[in-house]
């Protein structure tokens, strides 16, 4: 079995790729099939949160296509599919609020909520479009 069906399985079982879904359906998306077992959610309506793309569970949410937001960061699937990961290793919900902790922490440290924030260092700041 490949290890992407076993984080698959685990976020649909943890909840986190369900709240995704419905986080998506709330704010008007078109889902798709991604690679390794994603779920793409193009044109996000929602002004929350603010960023190019990002992942609940399996599920990455991004107010663009997924065409447009690769052609500028070509890496930025596998950065949220490090997020994916993340959803399975804390079992879902417990993600969230480590992830708002770690943003705020870094925000407060560095003046920008990603810089030092270990999820997002973990996944790759340059990957996920990160300067």
């Amino acid at each position: 079995m490949d290890a992407w069906r076993i984080r698959e399985l685990g976020n649909l079982i943890n909840g986190s790729t369900l709240f995704g879904l419905l986080v998506g359906r709330i704010g008007g998306v078109r889902f798709k099939h991604g690679p390794r077992g994603m779920i793409v959610g193009e044109g996000y309506r929602l002004r929350f949160p603010i960023a190019g793309a990002f992942t609940i569970g399996n599920v990455v949410l991004t107010q663009s296509s997924v065409p447009r937001l690769v052609r500028r960061h070509p890496e930025v699937m596998l950065h949220e599919e490090t997020h994916a990961w993340q959803w399975f290793a804390l079992a879902g919900p417990p993600f969230l609020p480590a992830y708002l902790l770690a943003m705020g922490w870094s925000a407060l440290r560095t003046g920008n909520p990603a810089r030092a924030n270990l999820f997002e260092r973990l996944a790759g700041l340059e990957r996920g479009g990160y300067r």
